[in-house]
């Protein structure tokens, strides 16, 4: 059974940071794509960063040079540290199984960001 698990949500004050994880199991990790995206309350899941099994990585262009997406393939954990943070990236970010051109069905439970003074 593939599980995702997330942690290092929380809330944080405008130009903070904080790093993202998720602990991943029941498949094999380095020989999968990973990304990250976010929803807000009544919206569609916006797609964030992706990083591939090369190691190489892309991201959505309101993140670049503020969010990093990382991997650890000995620990089978994803991780994105995001710095600058901004109100508006205030969401649920959902760890997936994937690139950026799957449905992102194959998700964690989602770690809640809070971005506000």
């Amino acid at each position: 059974e593939v599980q995702l698990v997330e942690s290092g949500g929380g809330l944080v004050q405008p130009g903070g940071s904080l790093k993202l994880s998720c602990v991943t199991s029941g498949f094999t990790f380095r020989s999968n794509s990973m990304s990250w995206v976010r929803q807000v309350p009544g919206k569609g899941l916006e797609w964030v960063a992706s990083i591939y099994q090369t190691g190489n990585s892309d991201y959505f262009d309101s993140v670049k040079d503020r969010f990093t997406i990382s991997r650890d393939n000995a620990k089978n954990t994803l991780y994105l540290q995001m710095i600058s943070l901004k109100p508006e990236d205030t969401a649920i970010y959902y760890c997936v199984k994937g690139g950026p051109y799957t449905d992102f069905s194959i998700r964690g439970q989602g770690t809640q960001v809070t971005v506000s003074s």
